[in-house]
C-alpha cells in the first residue's frame, strides 16, 4: 500500500475504535504507531515517534497551564461559586420575563470565565438553576435546555480546556487563544439571551406561563439578602485571572497559579475545604491532567503520521482542485464536525480533524487564531446533540427527576445547538469579533 492509502486506512480504523468505545488517546497512539511502522518498516522509528512526540507536546512550561487551570476549576467548584453567579445575575436580570432564563447564562458565562469546563458548569447549574427554575413556573423542558445550552460557554470563554488543547496541537499561543474566546464568547451569551427574551415574550406557553410569572414577580418582591456582597469572590477572581492576563501583569501559567490560589484561599474561607477534601482535587487534577497529557502526545504522534503518510496534502489538493473556495471548506469543515459531534467527544473531534485541516487552512491563507474559535464552536455543538450529547446526559443524570426524560432534555438544547451554528455565521462574516484583541 502507499502512504497515502495507510493514512486514510488509519483515519478510517481510528473512527471505528472510538466509536466502539476505546479511550481516544489510546486509539490515535495505538493506529499512529502501527502506521508509521508500516510506512516506514523499522519498529525503532515508531518507537522514536512517541519519544520525540512526547517532547515536544508537553514538555514545556507553557503546558503548566493545564493542571493549573483545572485545579483552579475545582475549586472553583468547591466554593460554591457558581451559586453565587447565579443569585447575582437573577438579581440583575430576574424580573424580566424570561430572566431565570437570563440569569442562568449570565452566570454561566461568569463561571466559564473561572473554570473552563463545560461539563463542570453542566453540573453545577443542573443542581442550582432547573430547581429554582421549575419552582417558579418555568417549563421543565425550558429549564433544562438552557442549562445544556449555557454550558457550553465553558469551552470558549476563557480559561478554557478546549482553546487550550487547540493551541497545543495548532501550535499557537494559549493568550492570543484565550483573547479571542472573549468576544465570541460574550456574542453567544447574548445571543442566548435575546433568545430567551423573545421566546418569553411571544411563546410564554413554551417558557413559563403567565399566571406563573405572575406569582413569581409578587414572590420576588421581597426577596431578603445581599447578594453582590456575596458575588464579590467570584468578581474578584474573573477580575484576578483575567485582569492579569490581558493587562500584561501574567503569562497564561501564571495566571494559573494566582487563580488557583486565589480559588484556594475562597474555598478555605468559606470553610468549604478540608484537608480530606484538598487532597481529592488534587487527586482529581492529577487524574484530568494526566488524561490530557495523554491526549496530546497522541495527538502529536497521529500529526506525525499523517505528515508522513501525505494525508493532509492530498486534501489540499482535493479542496483546491473540487475549487470550493475557504467558503466551501469552511462550510464541509463545519458539518464534518458537527456530525462527527453527534458520536464522539469534543476532545476526540479536536484532535481528529484538526491535524487534517491545518494545511488546508494555511494554503487558503486563513487566520489559525480565528479558526481556532470556529472549530471550538463546531465541535461544543456536539455536546449538545444526540446520540452522545455528553452535556445532555450530565444534566439528565445529575437531575435524576423522573418527570424529565433524556428527550426533554435534548429537545429543550436544540435551539441553543442551532443558535451556535448561527455564531459562527457571525464570526465567520466578521471574524474581527475574534482577531481583533489579538491583532490582525
Amino acid at each position: 500500500m502507499t502512504g497515502l492509502e495507510i493514512g486514510l486506512l488509519s483515519i478510517l480504523a481510528l473512527l471505528l475504535l472510538i466509536w466502539a468505545g476505546m479511550h481516544v488517546s489510546v486509539a490515535l497512539g495505538l493506529v499512529s504507531l502501527l502506521a508509521i511502522w508500516e510506512v516506514r518498516g523499522r519498529w525503532s522509528v515508531a518507537a522514536a515517534a512517541i519519544a520525540q512526540a512526547a517532547l515536544d507536546s508537553i514538555d514545556s512550561y507553557v503546558f503548566g497551564v493545564v493542571p493549573l487551570f483545572v485545579l483552579m476549576g475545582y475549586l472553583v467548584g468547591v466554593s460554591d461559586l457558581g451559586r453565587d453567579a447565579f443569585r447575582l445575575a437573577d438579581r440583575v436580570v430576574g424580573r424580566l420575563r424570561g430572566g431565570m432564563g437570563v440569569a442562568t447564562v449570565g452566570a454561566n458565562a461568569a463561571f466559564a470565565a473561572v473554570t473552563g469546563i463545560s461539563i463542570a458548569s453542566a453540573a453545577v447549574f443542573t443542581k442550582v438553576a432547573v430547581p429554582e427554575m421549575m419552582r417558579l413556573g418555568y417549563l421543565p423542558r425550558f429549564a433544562v435546555g438552557v442549562v445544556a445550552g449555557s454550558s457550553v460557554l465553558g469551552m470558549l470563554i476563557p480559561p478554557s480546556l478546549l482553546l487550550i488543547l487547540y493551541a497545543v496541537v495548532a501550535e499557537q499561543s494559549v493568550g492570543d487563544m484565550f483573547l479571542a474566546g472573549i468576544g465570541p464568547g460574550l456574542l453567544m451569551a447574548l445571543v442566548f439571551g435575546i433568545y430567551i427574551v423573545l421566546l418569553a415574550r411571544f411563546r410564554p406557553d413554551r417558557v413559563q406561563p403567565l399566571a406563573a410569572a405572575q406569582a413569581a414577580a409578587a414572590a420576588r418582591r421581597d426577596r431578603p439578602g445581599n447578594v453582590f456582597a456575596e458575588g464579590a469572590p467570584l468578581v474578584g477572581l474573573i477580575a484576578l485571572v483575567l485582569g492579569g492576563i490581558y493587562g500584561g501583569l501574567f503569562t497564561p501559567t501564571e495566571a494559573g497559579a494566582v487563580g488557583a490560589a486565589g480559588a484556594l484561599l475562597v474555598a478555605v474561607a468559606r470553610k468549604r475545604l478540608d484537608a480530606r477534601g484538598f487532597w481529592k482535587v488534587l487527586v482529581e487534577t492529577g487524574h484530568v491532567t494526566a488524561s490530557i497529557s495523554l491526549l496530546i502526545i497522541a495527538a502529536s504522534l497521529y500529526s506525525r503520521m499523517l505528515a508522513l503518510t501525505g494525508v493532509p496534502e492530498a486534501m489540499g489538493a482535493l479542496f483546491a482542485d473540487a475549487g470550493l473556495g475557504p467558503v466551501g471548506f469552511l462550510v464541509v469543515y463545519v458539518a464534518i464536525a458537527v456530525l462527527l459531534g453527534t458520536i464522539l467527544d469534543s476532545s476526540s473531534i479536536l484532535l481528529i480533524l484538526v491535524p487534517l485541516a491545518l494545511p488546508v487552512v494555511d494554503g487558503f491563507g486563513m487566520n489559525l487564531v480565528w479558526f481556532g474559535v470556529v472549530t471550538v464552536i463546531a465541535v461544543e455543538v456536539g455536546l449538545l446533540t444526540p446520540p452522545l450529547g455528553l452535556s445532555v446526559f450530565v444534566i439528565r443524570s445529575t437531575l435524576d427527576d423522573p418527570r424529565i426524560t433524556l428527550g426533554d432534555v435534548f429537545a429543550g438544547a436544540l435551539p441553543f445547538a442551532m443558535l451556535m451554528l448561527l455564531v459562527i455565521l457571525l464570526i465567520s462574516l466578521m471574524p474581527a469579533i475574534a482577531i481583533a484583541p489579538v491583532g490582525w
